[in-house]
């Protein structure tokens, strides 16, 4: 080990300025592979550094290399496994756990013994010493080789010292004075030696010499320190004196501290009975307007208002902690409920007793006063009540804003009860509710019997059937309830409006069925006037509607207090169903009223609205129903009307209830419209013609025209357009395929006809209309139009010349099968002779007569509504002439200079077509 020692100072730690202190030849554990050494060592030069070394020998070669360096600072514990036994495994955990195994305890000793000297003298015991045995850390390690090896450098590097640069210049002087100062080491030393003795002498007798000065010194410390005695026991009396003051001072500090804190306590106790009296204090003034405040007068509403808001500051005040314990606090807080149940009440009885004085005052106006107009209006004899109803009756909703503004004086007290006795709150909310939903119910129905009276009033089969209706009062409303349903019990249903009809005597029946199939009628059957008139009267009845809705959703916002924060739905809002002549009408059930909640105020103001305003969706499908049986057009003028309520209610509030109620109704009107244009289509397919008469422009044709005319007048910058142009392309694309089938059936009147005129007709119609969405119908119909007006002239004019015409077809079928032009008059059936005996067949006069019948012949073909005879006998001229020109043409190619010749020219054709028209 020695051996390896030197050869490792030598080859691997002197060039690095490095003394080698401790190794230990050792391998890792778990693992046989070659061994390796560990070595302890510090650096020559200062700072001294302590390191661990890892040297392993070269597979190639005696020599050794350094692989791993770790610093001795950075090792944190060293393991030895086990204290008591001797054991050669050993861990050192530097960033991570390295577990050796020595090649003997011995040297695992000596290198842990070493490491632990290094610690004690560089590191100051910064390395942990885990299972190492106490006495091998306290005493030097066991004699042998690894203690030579550990123990004997340490001793040399403590006792060892380098000289320092002066020590060296000192030295190298001293030597150059003395020249045999290297050559003869024992005569320097000797030198060296008398000059110590002789320095040795002179310090002695300077010692000596300072005898004295030492004494006086001496003195001079003694007297300092009686000074010092002196000055010690004046601070003593100092310190005694200062004691007391202290004492003094302390006992004036205590002092002062108590007057403080029962300052500070006096002043708290002043803050809270301050807090206490200014808020928990209700002046007798708010007291006396609480208990007997006037609630009708504004003096006294208002005064009732700002006591109401001191009364919430007060209760609403938040206590501090220990107030409740205070008997004073105690007896106001129940003051204060007491004042509040008391007002709540008060005021609770107060608007009950305005809600039913309205009502009633309401109630009595409107059932005196048209009562007794209507009864005096019927008695007269032979007085027709529609006529009176109809010019008399105003058709106007009675404005209910001074009661608003009445009420509206109390919305701040509706909040304060709202925030404060919430089951008296929603009790004033149901009350309001049903009085109100009566008397609107009352109003609404009133109001729409007229609407309807007006609205019958339009036609003259509606007028017969209501100039009929009995004398008495009775038997006038029980017939007007027949429209609404019955007994005025109305439904919403889809299904109860188809249902719907007008009840009466077996005379009245008849007229109720003329109503029901005046859809089947042309437009033009019916009086524009009337339309108008139920234009006005639809949009009147829109238009009294929607600002009673909209003053009313108003008023309930502002005067229950529905705006500002999300509060409990009132119990009057949540519907039951009550069955009632087959429909459903909204009820609402106590049990539940107090237990459903709303998550927005708006829908709480809407479901409000329903209750109040529940007839109107039900008598509006009834109003429409009534309209569409008078006449189907009707929808078109209920759809525009509705759509543009509808979208000015929209933009508004979308989730209003005038805008939820006309949106349901929208979906009605619709589904009516659809219902017309479904019908005009299955009057298109049921349509039959009669064999023995001309067919001409048939009704459906004409009826799509005035539809298409009056649908463009009402919807002209309308919001539903769109429904429109679906509609129009059904009825286009209908009105198509019906005639094609027509003209399939006609017996009497030629196809081509038929398609000519009608297609015509519609050409016409959607050229003067412009209707944008039936581009590709019109142009459609243009083509057809066409088509068959060449088809028919070209059938039509094979008879006048029909021998001719075979003869020519002949001809081409010649060529057509091979045979030279020149060369086929050289056939035996088309040589010239046969040419000029046919020619000669249709003289001048022959063809004139001849054309003279076809125009007789076209002229019972078309009809005079479309005005199309001159503009066919045009085509046929035209197309005369270019047979005719085909036939020279054929003539010069087939037989050239033969001569032949028809034996009349192109003017004389001309002719013959003018005098023939002028004749007719």
């Amino acid at each position: 080990m020695t051996a390896i020692k030197h050869a490792l100072q030598r080859d691997i730690f002197t060039p690095n300025d490095e003394r080698l202190l401790g190794i230990v030849n050792v391998c890792k554990a778990g693992k046989k592979k070659r061994n390796c050494f560990l070595c302890a060592t510090v650096t020559t030069e200062r700072p001294v550094q302590v390191k661990v070394v890892k040297v392993k020998k070269s597979d190639k070669g005696d020599f050794y290399k350094r692989q791993q360096t770790w610093e001795l600072r950075d090792l944190m514990e060293v393991d030895a496994k086990d204290a008591s036994k001797e054991n050669p495994e050993f861990d050192l955990h530097f960033e991570k756990v390295y577990r050796w195994v020595a090649s003997s305890a011995a040297e695992k000793n000596s290198f842990i013994s070493c490491i632990w000297k290094l610690n004690q003298r560089y590191l100051r015991k910064k390395v942990e010493f885990v299972n190492v045995s106490s006495q091998l850390l306290e005493e030097s390690v066991p004699s042998g080789e690894s203690q030579s090896v550990a123990g004997g450098d340490e001793d040399a590097l403590d006792d060892y010292q380098e000289l320092s640069a002066r020590e060296e210049q000192d030295i190298e002087g001293m030597m150059e004075m003395c020249e045999y100062a290297v050559s003869n080491a024992e005569a320097f030393a000797e030198q060296l030696s008398r000059e110590l003795q002789v320095l040795d002498g002179a310090n002695i007798q300077s010692i000596m010499a300072s005898e004295k000065q030492v004494n006086i010194l001496m003195q001079l410390l003694d007297e300092a320190l009686g000074e010092v005695d002196t000055i010690e026991g004046k601070l003593s009396s100092y310190e005694e004196m200062l004691q007391s003051v202290k004492e003094q001072m302390d006992q004036i500090s205590q002092s002062n501290r108590l007057i403080q804190i029962s300052n500070t306590n006096n002043v708290k106790l002043l803050d809270e009975i301050q807090f206490l009296v200014n808020y928990m204090d209700l002046s007798k003034g708010h007291v006396r307007a609480l208990q007997e405040g006037d609630l009708t007068s504004p003096k006294g509403i208002e005064a009732c208002i700002n006591a109401s808001e001191a009364l919430s500051q007060c209760m609403n005040v938040a206590l501090r902690p220990g107030h409740d314990k205070l008997a004073a606090v105690t007896q106001q807080q129940l003051l204060f409920a007491e004042l509040r149940d008391t007002f709540a009440r008060r005021l609770t009885n107060h608007l009950n007793n305005v809600f039913v004085h309205q009502f009633n005052h309401f109630s009595h106006f409107k059932m005196t006063m048209p009562q007794f107009y209507r009864s005096s209006c019927l008695s007269l004899p032979g007085h027709d009540q529609s006529s009176t109803l109809s010019q008399h009756s105003e058709m106007s909703l009675p404005k209910h804003s001074p009661l608003h503004r009445d009420l509206l004086r109390y919305a701040k007290l509706m909040e304060w009860l709202k925030n404060t006795h919430r089951e008296k709150y929603e009790g004033l909310s149901r009350t309001y509710v049903d009085y109100m939903s009566r008397l609107y119910e009352r109003e609404i129905k009133d109001f729409f019997e007229v609407a309807k009276i007006k609205m019958a009033g339009t036609s003259k089969e509606a007028k017969g059937k209501f100039a009929t209706l009995p004398r008495k009062e009775s038997a006038l409303k029980q017939e007007t309830e027949s429209l609404h349903g019955s007994s005025g019990k109305l439904t919403g249903s889809t299904s109860s409006l188809n249902k719907l009809t007008v009840q009466g005597a077996n005379s009245r029946r008849s007229q109720s069925s003329s109503l029901l199939d005046m859809g089947n009628m042309s437009a033009s059957d019916l009086d524009v006037a009337d339309r108008t008139k139920f234009d006005k009267i639809f949009e009147q009845v829109l238009s009294e509607l929607e600002p009673l809705c909209l003053a009313e959703q108003d008023f309930i916002s502002k005067f229950f207090k529905l705006q500002q924060h999300p509060a409990v739905m009132p119990p009057l809002a949540q519907p039951e169903t009550e069955e009632a002549d087959g429909g459903s009408v909204s009820r609402i059930p106590p049990q539940a009223e107090h237990r459903q909640s709303l998550s927005s105020e708006k829908d709480l103001v809407r479901l409000m609205m329903n209750k109040i305003f529940q007839s109107i969706e039900t008598e509006l499908n009834s109003l429409i129903a009534l309209g569409d049986k008078i006449d189907s057009f009707n929808s078109l003028y209920m759809l525009v009307k509705m759509s543009h309520h509808v979208w000015t209610a929209e933009n508004v509030d979308p989730a209003s209830y005038l805008s939820t109620t006309l949106g349901n109704v929208l979906v009605t009107v619709k589904r009516n419209f659809d219902k017309c244009i479904s019908a005009q289509i299955r009057q298109m397919e049921e349509v039959k013609i009669s064999k023995k008469s001309k067919v001409g422009i048939l009704l459906f044709v004409t009826g799509f025209e005035e539809f298409a005319e009056l649908a463009e007048t009402i919807f002209r910058n309308a919001e539903r357009r769109g429904d429109l142009d679906k509609a129009y392309v059904k009825l286009i694309r209908a009105v198509f395929t019906n005639v094609e089938k027509v003209a399939n059936e006609s017996q009497k009147t030629p196809r081509d006809v038929v398609m000519m005129e009608n297609f015509h007709h519609i050409f016409s119609t959607l050229s003067r209309l412009k209707i944008s969405c039936l581009d590709a119908e019109r142009r459609e119909a243009k083509h057809k139009y066409t088509d068959h007006l060449q088809s028919y002239v070209i059938n039509s004019l094979g008879q006048p010349l029909e021998k001719l015409n075979h003869f020519f077809e002949g001809v081409e079928a010649r060529v057509a099968q091979g045979v030279r032009e020149e060369e086929v008059s050289y056939q035996l059936a088309f040589n010239k002779q046969e040419l000029r005996k046919v020619i000669k067949e249709y003289p001048g006069k022959e063809v004139k007569k001849g054309l003279d019948n076809l125009y007789k012949k076209v002229d019972k073909h078309l009809c005079e509504e479309e005005s199309l005879l001159q503009v066919v006998w045009h085509s046929m001229q035209d197309e005369f002439i270019r047979q005719y020109k085909h036939f020279e043409d054929l003539i010069g190619r087939c037989y050239p200079g033969s001569g032949i010749t028809m034996e009349f020219t192109i003017r004389d054709m001309l002719e013959y077509f003018s005098s023939i028209a002028q004749s007719h």
